[in-house]
């Protein structure tokens, strides 16, 4: 179980999400789709970060000596997720384009959520603030753009 949910994190990593973003803007049919995903990464990127400094809540290995993570910390700061922020900015974003094919991808959204508490590098309020701001900024884009 471990081993695969640390591939389902990966799927909300600043690669995975900017791959995913790069690919929609490569093809003309969803190049407008990927602007929007693109604007909602970066947005969520960006107030993620500014967040983790401004808070400064250490990680839950990091405050509870019993507590072991098991996958490798991005930064020293949790809250809030940004792999669950991002995860969510691209699905909602997809999601927003064409429902049915956004619903598989909110589903590998809220596994990385899921994947964040169980490998012990995030508390779980780390990853609803983290997906509630992913939303926001997916909402943001697509109605900037629309």
């Amino acid at each position: 179980m471990d081993r695969a949910l640390r591939l389902v994190t990966h799927a909300g990593g600043a690669t995975a999400s900017s791959l995913a973003c790069l690919a929609l803007l490569l093809l003309p049919a969803t190049r407008p789709l990927g602007l929007v995903a693109t604007i909602a990464n970066l947005a969520s990127h960006l107030v993620v970060q500014a967040l983790k400094r401004s808070v400064t809540r250490p990680r839950p290995s990091t405050r509870l000596p019993h507590v072991a993570a098991l996958a490798a910390l991005p930064d020293e700061y949790s809250f809030p997720s940004g792999h669950a922020c991002a995860a969510m900015a691209v699905a909602v974003a997809i999601t927003l384009a064409a429902p049915l094919a956004g619903i598989p991808v909110l589903l590998l959204a809220l596994a990385v959520g899921a994947s964040r508490v169980y490998l012990r590098v995030h508390y779980p309020t780390d990853v609803v603030v983290g997906q509630l701001l992913g939303t926001v900024a997916a909402l943001g884009a697509h109605w900037s753009l629309a």
